[in-house]
């Protein structure tokens, strides 16, 4: 019987919720920083970055995650960094990650659509080839740049549509933007055939779930935890095996819980929810995804098989196909064998 840290290591894993650019190693940011030295705020020095992503609050996190953001200035920016967040994601066993795409931010930084598709979508096959790893795009709305944002974000996922694309998310600060406005937005996406991956339920109450689900449609809720609090969405979410991408670190770190040990992961669990776990912007909250399955680990007092059954979870929530999901399923259910042997 290997150790939990070990067997963590070398399990086969599926990341559901994990953003682009919050995926920057400091390695990258670090250089990234120095090509912009004195137009940026970020510090050249990767062992200053842990200062740096000290957040005070949800709202400073968005404010350093932006100055981040503003370091990804060319497709070749684009094309390294999703090469390395697919590097490092395949270090840890990643088997195929839906990861969370922001191009309103960059068109706006001034890299035409067109090439900030190309560079991603390059990257992505040459990180299937190099390393193993499956990719697919989320494409999200920056809720506090609002409705332009979310007409610029449908117009290039639409007028685009990169091979990668399978789904049209809102992310970014829930206090002061109501779901509800996105609705028609959400509503041509899914009529294309994306489906709809909200955050919601994050640093506000159930209410913003409840309309993530009533006006978004959402097929995952980003988050979700706040859930917790409403008796009859965690029986509706339930009934429905309708996943929460949950991420516990990012939820300690931006003060969205006040400490660990009062997370609501034991309560979703126990709650009959589909539940995955994910690392959502790894480097900037000192964790992986590995370190996520071992926080889980702690929450839900699990052992090899009740992390197993995460990584099943993730697989089920996920869009891939449906003979994908039955073969990484499959492995996860070999290497759980060969562990607990």
């Amino acid at each position: 019987m290997t150790d939990l840290s070990t067997f963590i290591a070398g399990l086969p894993k599926v990341e559901l919720h994990v953003h682009h650019v919050g995926s920057a190693s400091p390695r990258i940011v670090a250089e990234l920083a120095a090509r912009h030295e004195g137009r940026t705020p970020v510090p050249a020095d990767p062992d200053a970055l842990a200062d740096y992503f000290a957040f005070r609050d949800f709202a400073h996190f968005i404010e350093v995650y932006l100055s981040v953001v503003d370091l990804i200035r060319d497709p070749e920016d684009v094309w390294i960094l999703t090469h390395e967040v697919a590097r490092e994601l395949a270090r840890q066993q990643v088997r195929y990650a839906e990861l969370t795409v922001t191009p309103y931010s960059h068109v706006r930084r001034g890299i035409p659509a067109p090439a900030f598709c190309e560079a991603i979508e390059d990257a992505r096959k040459r990180a299937e080839a190099d390393f193993g790893i499956a990719l697919r795009w989320c494409f999200d709305i920056p809720g506090e740049a609002g409705l332009p944002a979310a007409e610029e974000t449908l117009g290039i996922a639409l007028a685009e549509r990169p091979d990668g694309l399978i789904s049209f998310g809102l992310g970014g600060p829930e206090i002061g933007v109501p779901r509800p406005q996105f609705k028609p937005y959400f509503d041509q996406a899914r009529a294309a055939g994306l489906r709809s991956v909200p955050h919601a339920g994050e640093t506000t109450g159930p209410e913003t779930v409840w309309d993530a689900l009533r006006e978004l449609g959402a097929e995952r809720i980003g988050h979700g935890i706040s859930a917790a609090l409403d008796p009859q969405l965690l029986t509706y979410l339930a009934e429905r095996q309708i996943p929460l991408e949950v991420c516990p670190t990012s939820n300690g770190r931006t003060r969205a819980v006040a400490t660990m040990a009062e997370h609501p992961l034991p309560q979703l669990v126990e709650a009959g929810l589909l539940v995955t776990v994910n690392s959502d912007d790894p480097p900037m909250f000192g964790t992986t995804l590995n370190d996520e399955y071992a926080v889980a680990a702690r929450l839900l007092n699990a052992g090899p098989e009740g992390l197993a059954g995460l990584a099943r979870a993730a697989v089920t929530a996920s869009f891939m196909e449906a003979g994908e999901q039955a073969r990484i399923s499959a492995e996860i259910d070999a290497y759980l064998a060969a562990a607990t042997r």
